[in-house]
């Protein structure tokens, strides 16, 4: 048997003593008011109040029974010692009716006092079996007031006036009554520090049960703490290193843009010159030159325009202007593109006469790529261009009657380099950028892009942004 207790490590025996103040919880809870379930270190001492109350009764009690099986003719003496024990039971219900913690614990270490001092006083005088119930009072008092000084001062001036009080009377050569001869109370005292005994033991296992739980809670938060500095040092490299992408790339793509601006140049004067010479079979290659350098350079652009927006570096510079004239012009630039596939393009501006405050070239750029990306998907369909003002926000609308987008493409839409999948994407291409810089335009100017769409059936996007922009450079969120 001693073999197989020593067997039993601490944390393990600690595990299972914790099992059974964690069942009797709940119970205890109902009589905690909700005010003091708000600050975890007063929830605890509540608890320990409620355990001792409920549970030392019992023990006190056999004192009492036993008392009573050895007194001939029972007394006023032994009823008021009852009382004074069984009226631990009833503060609880005190504690759940007031709420006064504070007050019930102080009147619950003076009742203690006043239990031990009388049944001294009437059952054997400074050799009473009661007097190693003293010992728990400040244990008690430390577990139900805490370790304040104030705390400390209130149970020594109790414990102390109780103490002066019983020894004055023992002084002053009154006789202590003898309700029970002393030889008679040996059996008591041994019931008596037994049940202090257990009743210590009790709360000092509850106790080690918090220490144990407060234990753990550190313990996870100290791991927690040493996530979060990884993950901030992590936070702090990737950062570090999507500016260095960011500037890599705006240095390429300005490098990109001189020679192929070359390309473009001079493929035009070689088209031109083809075309006055009559030289058929050269014009069309060399269009074809022309075309794919333009469209090389329009992807440059758009990674120069991200590169700029991810840096923070993209800067507004607004200018009054009428919202018809802007939305017309959209409507001329993507006209081309958006009637290519077969489609009947609408534009309606509710607000002609409105004049807003914006950057003229970054909303142009914004629509125009919803207005060509719903060109581009939308065959033999509808493609709506719509603006407003209302309550000073630019609302402008790009709604298309094409292919739609799949809920799982949803989530993704606006992801860098995020393309439409399968037999989508190779129908009809695309980079992946035209709607992250549109999101990011619109969020640098202080609105954003919302999309509703149903696959199959088409999809309407929609821009919101001030009709007044803010002058000052605002990095891109």
């Amino acid at each position: 048997m001693t073999a197989r207790l020593a067997s039993l490590s601490m944390p393990a025996f600690v595990g299972k003593a914790r099992v059974a103040p964690t069942m009797i919880y709940p119970v205890l809870d109902w009589f905690i008011p909700e005010r003091l379930k708000a600050e975890s270190a007063l929830h605890q001492r509540a608890r320990m109040f409620l355990i001792s109350h409920i549970f030392g009764p019992f023990l006190g009690n056999t004192i009492s029974v036993y008392l009573f099986l050895l007194d001939q003719t029972p007394d006023s003496a032994l009823a008021v010692l009852a009382a004074s024990i069984t009226a631990f039971w009833i503060f609880p219900f005190l504690l759940r009716w007031t709420g006064w913690y504070n007050m019930l614990a102080v009147l619950s270490v003076q009742n203690l006092i006043f239990a031990i001092i009388w049944g001294c006083y009437h059952y054997g005088g400074i050799s009473s079996p009661f007097l190693p119930w003293l010992v728990t009072v400040p244990l008690l008092a430390f577990f139900y007031l805490g370790s304040g000084v104030w705390q400390r001062i209130l149970v020594l001036g109790l414990l102390t006036g109780n103490l002066i009080a019983f020894y004055l009377i023992y002084a002053s050569g009154i006789a202590f009554p003898e309700h029970i001869p002393l030889s008679e109370l040996s059996g008591i005292g041994l019931i008596s520090t037994l049940c202090a005994a257990v009743y210590v033991s009790m709360m000092a296992l509850y106790y080690a049960n918090i220490v144990v739980s407060q234990s753990e809670l550190e313990h996870e938060v100290l791991r927690h703490l040493a996530t979060a500095r990884q993950l901030q040092s992590a936070k702090i490299e990737a950062e570090r290193a999507n500016k260095a992408k960011s500037e890599f790339l705006a240095k390429m793509s300005h490098e990109l843009r001189t020679p192929l601006n070359a390309v473009i140049g001079y493929s035009e004067m070689l088209l031109e010159d083809a075309q006055a010479a009559g030289r058929e079979d050269q014009t069309s290659d060399i269009g074809k030159i022309n075309s794919a350098g333009k469209h090389l350079l329009s992807l440059v652009t758009d990674v120069l325009d991200l590169s700029k927006l991810e840096a923070g570096r993209m800067e507004l510079y607004p200018e009054t202007i009428r919202l018809e004239g802007v939305v017309g012009e959209i409507a001329a630039g993507s006209q081309t593109c958006v009637v290519a596939n077969g489609n009947r393009f609408v534009v309606e501006c509710s607000d002609p006469d409105a004049v807003v405050e914006v950057d003229r070239a970054k909303v142009r750029q914004a629509v125009t790529n919803l207005v060509t990306n719903a060109g581009k998907f939308t065959r033999n369909g509808t493609v709506a261009l719509r603006a407003s003002v209302d309550d000073g926000w630019i609302s402008i609308s790009v709604r298309d009657t094409g292919v739609g987008i799949s809920p799982e493409n949803l989530r993704n839409l606006f992801q860098n380099f995020a393309e439409a999948e399968g037999a989508t994407s190779s129908k009809y291409g695309g980079t992946g950028l035209g709607l992250p810089i549109c999101q990011k335009i619109c969020r640098l100017m202080g609105g954003d892009v919302t999309v509703e769409s149903e696959l199959g059936r088409g999809s309407c996007f929609t821009i919101c942004i001030p009709a007044r922009s803010a002058a000052e450079t605002k990095p891109a969120r």
